[in-house]
């Protein structure tokens, strides 16, 4: 009988005073599909779709656990005392950019979660990633998600792109940032 050798994957941990950014898990899938359920969050994002059931978020989380983390990152944010409460990413863009993408579960808004959660990812992409530059976007009826990129040093670069809701099932117009180490 052959011993078969099985390396385990292992995906970054970042923490901060109250946050935990590690990789999804299977666990994450019913508490994901309960928030980003929400049209209000998943209306806030390119690449959620409404509704957002749980065989959705099995999905998001199979993907995210296959990633090459040389190219691509999703992180789950998870609150030391309130478990998930949403997720960043980072993903090649045009021109050999990365680009963020983040939400945050409604229950959750309005207490400095995705601020906390951006800059510590912002800090592992510049240490582990050695990448110096990032651009992000936000929809421009959303402000809110401007404030916590302007809080984590993203300055507006001035264009304005129709970038596609699948939860609204419109384009809709999205403000660009850039953030530079």
């Amino acid at each position: 009988m052959c011993a078969l050798e099985v390396t385990p994957e292992i995906t970054p941990v970042l923490a901060t005073e109250r946050l935990i950014l590690r990789g999804p898990v299977v666990g994450d899938a019913q508490a994901m599909s309960r928030l980003a359920g929400d049209i209000n969050v998943a209306g806030q994002t390119c690449a959620l779709p409404h509704p957002f059931t749980e065989d959705d978020a099995e999905r998001a989380v199979a993907r995210a656990m296959r990633l090459d983390w040389n190219e691509e990152a999703k992180f789950a944010i998870e609150h030391r005392n309130f478990g998930l409460v949403g997720m960043l990413g980072f993903r090649p863009a045009a021109l050999g950019r990365i680009e963020l993408g983040c939400w945050i579960g409604r229950p959750y808004w309005n207490r400095g979660y995705a601020t906390e959660a951006v800059r510590a990812g912002l800090t592992w992409v510049k240490r582990d990633w050695r990448k110096k530059l990032v651009v992000a976007g936000h929809f421009a009826d959303n402000p809110a998600s401007g404030q916590v990129l302007c809080k984590a040093g993203f300055l507006y670069t001035g264009d304005v792109e129709r970038r596609l809701s699948k939860a609204r099932g419109e384009a809709v117009s999205t403000r660009m940032m850039v953030w530079l180490a």
